[in-house]
C-alpha cells in the first residue's frame, strides 16, 4: 500500500508540475485594440481620409471597412521605408504598434460610403478585366484575389468596393512603374497593364458594391 501510495503522489507532483510547465508556456493572449484610442488618432488623418475614413479627395483613399490586418501592414511599412510617401512616412513616424492597431480597427468599423464608375465607355473593359483578367497575356482576373464584389480576403488582400478611383489608378501605376514596391503580385500584374486598362479597372472598382 505504502508503495502505491508513493507512486500516486509521484504522479500527481509530476502532473502538477506540467500543468505548471504548460500555463508557463502558453503566451498571453493579444491585447484587444482599443477604439477609443484609434478614435482620437485617426483625427490626424481626418483632413485627407475623412472624419469616418470615408475621403472625399480622390487622391485619398478610402479607409472605411477596410481589412484592420492590412491597414497595420501598410503603417508599418510606410514607417520603415518599405512603402514610400514622404507624407505618410512623416504621419506615422511617432505611431507605435499600438497606435496602428488601435486606429486601423477604429476605422475598420466604419462602414464604407459606395461610389460609383463614372467613365461608361471603359466600364465594360474594367469589368472584364476585374472578372476575367486577360488570358493571351497572362493578366489574372483582379476578382480572385480582391473577391467579384470587391469585399477582398481578410488579413490577404484588401477591400476595393468603391475605392476613389483616381486613387486606385494612381495606385497600379506606382506598382507598374515601380514606384510602389511593397507587393510582388501587384507589381507583376501591374506590369502588363497599359493606361486605358488600369483606368477602365479603376473606374469599374470605384462602382463594385
Amino acid at each position: 500500500m505504502k508503495l502505491i501510495a508513493t507512486l500516486l503522489s509521484a504522479a500527481m507532483l509530476a502532473a502538477s508540475a506540467f500543468s505548471a510547465f504548460a500555463a508557463e508556456e502558453k503566451p498571453a493572449a493579444a491585447a484587444k485594440p482599443d477604439l477609443v484610442k484609434g478614435e482620437a488618432s485617426f483625427a490626424t488623418c481626418a483632413a485627407c481620409h475623412g472624419a469616418d475614413g470615408n475621403s472625399g479627395t480622390p487622391a485619398y483613399p478610402k479607409l472605411a471597412q477596410q481589412h484592420p490586418d492590412y491597414l497595420v501592414k501598410q503603417l508599418r511599412e510606410f514607417k520603415s521605408g518599405q512603402r514610400a510617401n514622404a507624407v505618410m512616412s512623416g504621419m506615422v513616424a511617432a505611431l507605435s504598434e499600438d497606435d496602428m492597431k488601435n486606429i486601423a480597427a477604429w476605422v475598420a468599423k466604419n462602414k464604407a460610403k459606395p461610389g460609383f464608375a463614372k467613365e461608361k465607355d471603359l466600364v465594360t473593359l474594367g469589368e472584364r478585366i476585374y472578372r476575367g483578367g486577360i488570358a493571351d497575356r497572362q493578366i489574372a482576373a483582379c476578382a480572385g484575389c480582391h473577391s467579384p464584389n470587391g469585399a477582398g480576403i481578410p488579413a490577404q488582400y484588401p477591400r476595393l468596393a468603391g475605392q476613389q478611383s483616381e486613387y486606385t489608378a494612381a495606385q497600379l501605376t506606382a506598382f507598374r512603374d515601380g514606384v510602389r514596391k511593397n507587393s510582388i503580385q501587384m507589381t507583376g500584374v501591374a506590369a502588363k497593364l497599359n493606361d486605358r486598362e488600369i483606368k477602365a479597372v479603376a473606374d469599374y472598382i470605384a462602382g463594385l458594391h
